[in-house]
């Protein structure tokens, strides 16, 4: 299987669309070297919220690289943020702009297909159907789209961004309380920012129907709040386990429980 899946209890289920690193070995052969460094993952979400299924939510995460299929894209790949640059359905290129895929091995639509019906549509058949079940338990549940990126990334954005960014399709993929009832428990420490340069990608666009009683909502973390960024500066590696992409539990000790704190509300303003 292609993901990790853990049903649980509550009326909230926590999706991973982009945690995987996997690429299979066919696929590999055909890419870049820079693409077997995985740079682009939100990398250790399912670590950092393993207190979610502790609590009684259910998970979803992935196991393949977003360079093989884009879990959180459209399956006709349009653009969700148009006349802006982003990385498609089958990604071509990372973050950085490298290419993914040697001269002449990018997939050709025939390809394409099939990582559709082989890993993009699982995901997202576990992720309705679990919803489902929650909405048969619940009455209405809380989809919550867990992301992280580096908090520099100058083709999508200038500067740094903020700490948390929700995302809520502009405010129609749930009733508006519950960005308030989850942006309340952000601690001062950390910036934030509501449908800014992220407003949520497809699965919170797509699955988000609060007329329905299902109300989803996104979060993209800043990496630098809980693991060693590209370009993090000395001060903040020193002492510290200096490879690129570690998981710094020193940093993560300050957002994990404002995460929990965060995952609580939203499942407590859903079943009220």
């Amino acid at each position: 299987m292609d993901f990790d899946f853990k049903a649980g209890s509550l009326p909230i289920l926590v999706s991973m669309p982009h945690a995987g690193e996997r690429l299979p070995a066919d696929v590999a052969a055909a890419m870049t070297p820079c693409a077997m460094t995985s740079a682009d993952t939100d990398w250790h979400l399912p670590r950092l919220y393993e207190f979610a299924t502790a609590m009684g939510a259910s998970t979803l995460a992935a196991h393949q690289s977003r360079y093989l299929i884009d879990l959180n894209r459209p399956p006709e790949d349009t653009n969700l943020y148009p006349g802006m640059d982003t990385t498609g359905l089958c990604p071509l290129d990372t973050f950085a702009r490298q290419p993914l895929y040697r001269e002449g091995a990018a997939p050709d639509a025939a390809e394409v297909a099939r990582r559709l019906h082989t890993y993009w549509q699982p995901y997202h058949r576990q992720l309705q159907a679990e919803l489902d079940r929650l909405l048969t338990m619940h009455g209405a549940v809380v989809l919550w789209e867990a992301h992280s990126i580096a908090s520099r990334v100058p083709r999508f954005f200038d500067g740094r961004l903020p700490d948390l960014n929700f995302g809520t399709a502009d405010g129609a993929s749930c009733a508006p309380g519950l960005a308030d009832a989850v942006m309340a428990q952000a601690p001062a420490a950390f910036s934030t920012a509501l449908n800014g340069r992220f407003k949520g990608g497809y699965i919170t666009r797509r699955y988000g129907q609060p007329q329905r009683g299902v109300h989803a909502i996104q979060l993209e973390m800043c990496q630098c709040l809980y693991m060693n960024e590209p370009g993090m500066e000395a001060a903040l590696l020193r002492g510290a386990d200096d490879t690129p992409f570690a998981f710094r539990p020193d940093l993560a000790a300050r957002i994990e429980p404002a995460l929990q704190a965060m995952v609580q509300a939203a499942a407590e303003w859903v079943r009220q």
